[in-house]
């Protein structure tokens, strides 16, 4: 397994100790949640470089990498609804485009197809991991939860815009023609 994958694996792993930093209470733990959750996304950045410096992009890290992202952004704003900095409302509508275009990707690999990230699915992957350490820092009562709904509400739109970005190439990828 090459250091970019290991990345991403090491990214998953983080995502039981960010919900755990954010279910304990004790002093500042929102804060230290946060802490873990920035580190860990900043191994996307990492991974994807040394991946295209290196030319050890996988089939496997095309595949996880995502599944990374997502497991980790969603986990961390699940638990920022408890912590009352993000609406419910919210969260769940970011969880269902995410469910919707995981499927998709499963019915491309079906044809033999592997939907790597877009363009607009990156920005949307960032957006989501900038408003939910807004959220964290807001949870850890430095910003007001009014800072942390309007950062939601911006991935909450680039969630969807990219969503349908994914929509518009849907029926070429499940005929099998690619992206």
């Amino acid at each position: 397994m090459s250091l970019p994958d290991q990345l991403t694996v090491a990214r998953i792993a983080a995502v039981p100790i960010v919900v755990l930093l954010f279910a304990w209470d004790f002093p500042n733990h929102a804060y230290w949640a946060t802490a873990v959750f920035v580190v860990a996304m900043a191994t996307d950045q990492i991974d994807g470089w040394l991946a295209r410096r290196r030319g050890t992009s996988s089939p496997l890290g095309t595949l996880l990498d995502p599944v990374a992202d997502k497991v980790l952004v969603l986990a961390t704003l699940v638990m920022l609804v408890g912590e009352g900095v993000a609406p419910a409302w919210m969260v769940a509508l970011i969880v269902v485009r995410e469910i919707l275009v995981s499927g998709l990707r499963l019915a491309a690999v079906e044809k033999g197809v592997v939907l790597g990230a877009r363009d607009l699915g990156r920005l949307k992957t960032w957006a989501q991991a900038t408003a939910a350490a807004i959220a964290g820092v807001s949870a850890g009562g430095a910003w007001s939860a009014d800072v942390a709904w309007w950062a939601l509400l911006v991935a909450l739109v680039a969630t969807w815009v990219s969503g349908l970005d994914y929509a518009r190439v849907a029926p070429r990828v499940l005929r099998g023609e690619g992206t």
